[in-house]
C-alpha cells in the first residue's frame, strides 16, 4: 500500500496515511479536523528520481 501525504485545505494540518489503492481520496479524513476537504501533496522522496552512479563504479578501490 502507498503512502501519501495530504494537505486539509479547511485547517492546513499536513499528515501522511497508507492508502489502498481501492480507497477514493474522498474518502479520506483529516485527523485534526475531520473534514474531507484535502489536497494530495508530492512527496519528496517520490519527486526526484536518479541513479547513482560513480566514476569507478568497477573498481574496488581508487588506488594502484
Amino acid at each position: 500500500m502507498p503512502l501519501y501525504e495530504y494537505k486539509c485545505e479547511n485547517c492546513g494540518k499536513s499528515f501522511e496515511k497508507i492508502v489502498r489503492s481501492s480507497v477514493k481520496d474522498d474518502e479520506i479524513a483529516c485527523p485534526q479536523c475531520g473534514r474531507y476537504k484535502l489536497k494530495k501533496q508530492i512527496s519528496n522522496f517520490s519527486s526526484f528520481g536518479s541513479s547513482a552512479t560513480g566514476k569507478n563504479s568497477g573498481s574496488s578501490s581508487g588506488f594502484t
